[in-house]
Formats: structure tokens, C-alpha cells, sequence
């Protein structure tokens, strides 16, 4: 049996330095691939409103979105701790708002933790859920449902002020009781020293090598996604065009005949087929 990691388990692997693996993952064969890789965490993100959905944000994305995603992934993962993106509008209105979804999240889509963005704003909505027994993942720096009052996808802590303001989140974050920190598009000079003054792990994704953990999304990790690339992503296969090359190729052996050939065929014996044709023969004949 695959050993479940847990959020002591991430705890555990920032006092002892071991570096935490947490990708994206949207459905059930995704999940169990990844799962059998070895990964440490399984983010059902709201960045498949983007990936997956097609939008331009993941403004656009439902909590029932994420309960039916989080539903297939969690039947597939079997290790990793799942922990699933609060959408936008779904735990701004206040804790209790948030406990309600957030539970369902957990009781319909089976979910070990949820994941919600903002500084220390959102530090009662935390110090709630926790209250309340729902492990929670929070997420500063570059916080996509925010892209419209942020001015854009944007580095963030570039000054003195967006810097202590990202650390004093930080802190504030972890004193509500949250488990784990994103760091997103941070320069990597403050992603490590959050990282130093915290007791809770850091997960980075274009925060630089020194966060206790790194995230990827699923679709930009594997070279399925196209057109603009962030910097701080690297893609480990090029799925896109083999599923090009595939797709085309299939077009052409089904326009040129020769799929489905042999090795794809099922034919029945000459004596099986003679039975059959003489029995249609005889239906045919006596409708005549």
C-alpha cells in the first residue's frame, strides 16, 4: 500500500530539507500517473479554467467545476495529499461562506485540503476553516483571480513595500493556521527568505530554487499548451506535437485505407460466417 502523505508529511519534509513535488492534475488517468511518479501533492488548480476550460482567466471557474475535477482526481490519486483551489467569489463573502464550500469540496469531491488566495486579509477565513478541520494551503505574490486588480499576470515584491508586505502575509498566514504557502512570480531573493522565517513549507512556481517545494501546471509541464510559455516553467515532454503528428497520421491511414488493417480486425471463422449468412438468407427469403 502507497504510504498517504499528509500535511505532517510536508511539515516533516521542511525540517528535514527533502524538497516537496506538487503538480496539477484535472482527471483521473493524469492523477494516477502522477501518483505512481512519486508525486507529493496533487493540486486540483483553478488554472484549468484556462487549460482545460479555455478561458482567458480562471474567473470564469464554479465550485462545482472543482468538486467534479477534485472527484476524478482523488479516484485516481493514491499517495499524494489532494488539495483543491477555492474559485474566485467562493470564500470572499465571509468564513462561513468559505466553510460551506469548502466542506463540500471535501465531503463530495474528496479533497484532503483546499486552497485559497490572499494575504492576511484572508487570515480569518483561514484561522475558520482550520477551526473547523479543513487543512488549508494559502497563496500569495502573483494571485491569478486577481489579475484584473493586480493590472495583469506580473511579477510581484519588486519594492520595499510589495516585499514586507508579501512576508508580513506570510506570517500572518501561518499564525491562522495555515498549513503550506504558494509563492507565485516572486523574485527568488524573497521567495528565500519567506521561506527561512517561516515554520510551514513553501511551495514555489516562478519563485526561484529555494522554496521547500516547486508546483508546475500539468498542461505547461508536459508541452501541451501553446502560444505564450511563462519563463519560469520548463517543459519536461512535447506532447503537443506527438498528438499533432498522431492526429495526422490517423487522418491520413483512414483516408488512404489502410486503417484499420488486419492487426486491428476481428473476422469470424468461414463456417461461422456461411451459418449466419444462411440464416439471414432464409429471414429474407420468407419475407418475400
Amino acid at each position: 500500500m502507497t504510504k498517504k502523505v499528509t500535511v505532517r508529511t510536508l511539515l516533516n519534509m521542511k525540517k528535514s530539507g527533502d524538497h516537496i513535488a506538487m503538480m496539477t492534475a484535472y482527471d483521473f488517468p493524469t492523477a494516477k500517473l502522477l501518483s505512481d511518479a512519486g508525486l507529493h501533492v496533487l493540486l486540483i488548480g483553478d488554472s484549468l479554467g484556462m487549460v482545460v476550460q479555455g478561458h482567458e482567466t480562471t474567473i470564469p471557474v464554479t465550485v462545482d467545476h472543482m468538486i467534479y475535477h477534485t472527484s476524478m482526481v482523488s479516484r485516481g490519486a493514491d499517495g499524494p495529499l489532494i488539495v483543491t483551489d477555492l474559485p474566485f467569489m467562493s470564500y470572499h463573502a465571509s468564513p462561513e461562506v468559505a466553510l460551506h464550500n469548502a466542506g463540500r469540496i471535501l465531503q463530495e469531491g474528496g479533497a484532503h485540503a483546499v486552497k485559497l488566495e490572499g494575504g492576511r486579509e484572508m487570515a480569518p477565513t483561514v484561522a475558520r476553516l482550520v477551526e473547523a478541520g479543513v487543512p488549508v494551503m494559502a497563496h500569495i505574490g502573483l494571485t491569478p483571480q486577481s489579475v484584473h486588480a493586480l493590472g495583469g499576470f506580473a511579477l510581484q515584491g519588486k519594492t520595499l513595500a510589495s516585499a514586507k508586505r508579501i512576508l508580513d502575509d506570510a506570517r500572518a498566514l501561518e499564525a491562522a493556521g495555515a498549513f503550506a504557502v504558494v509563492l507565485e512570480a516572486v523574485p527568488a531573493q524573497l521567495a528565500a527568505l519567506v521561506t527561512q522565517r517561516l515554520r510551514i513549507p513553501t511551495i514555489g512556481i516562478g519563485a526561484g530554487p529555494d522554496c521547500d517545494g516547486q508546483v508546475l501546471v500539468f498542461h505547461d509541464f508536459i508541452g501541451y499548451t501553446s502560444g505564450y510559455i511563462p519563463k519560469h516553467n520548463k517543459r519536461f515532454a512535447d506532447v503537443a506535437n506527438t498528438i499533432s503528428e498522431a492526429a495526422r497520421a490517423y487522418v491520413d491511414e483512414v483516408g488512404g485505407g489502410s486503417f484499420p488493417g488486419e492487426a486491428q480486425t476481428v473476422r469470424l471463422s468461414d463456417e461461422a460466417w456461411e451459418t449466419i449468412l444462411a440464416e439471414l438468407k432464409g429471414e429474407s427469403d420468407a419475407t418475400n
